[in-house]
């Protein structure tokens, strides 16, 4: 784990992961989402995965991280980037369950809030094993506990 102090601007960190046709049905019926294209793909081998599904488990592989696993962290917002107007994701190709998505986790921001919390931004980008991108997210805030005790 890293502390707040030792995180840089521009430092990368990665990870794999798959979302199972299970994990998807879960995710639907949790999140309630009804969409009569994801309905219409129901008979398909694969089925499409949702775009905020994607986002959820990149979010979730991101708390996972070594370097990260163990602060106390909490997501706050996004900005998204002055070039999208202030977009924060992009949906570019579409995932299917099962297949891989390779995420790349930049730190685009560091902000000091106080003695006890600072703020660090994060940019995502997942990508399919051909290196198609699926996904781009950028500037999701997360305030972080400048120490923690153990």
């Amino acid at each position: 784990m890293k502390k707040f102090s030792e995180f840089k601007i521009g430092d990368e960190f990665f990870s794999m992961c798959s979302i199972s046709e299970k994990e998807l049905t879960e995710y639907l019926k949790f999140s309630r989402i009804k969409n009569a294209f994801l309905e219409d793909m129901q008979n398909t081998k694969q089925k499409l995965v949702s775009g905020r599904a994607i986002l959820s488990r990149m979010e979730g592989e991101f708390t996972r991280l070594s370097q990260i696993y163990g602060n106390h962290i909490i997501f706050v917002g996004t900005d998204g980037d002055s070039k999208w107007e202030n977009r924060s994701s992009r949906f570019l190709k579409p995932l299917y369950t099962d297949e891989v998505l390779k995420i790349k986790f930049t730190i685009s921001a560091k902000e000091d809030i106080d003695e006890e919390f600072g703020k660090i931004a994060i940019d995502c980008e997942g990508t399919k094993q051909n290196g198609e991108i699926v996904a781009i997210t950028k500037r999701n805030w997360y305030r972080i506990k400048k120490t923690v005790s153990i």
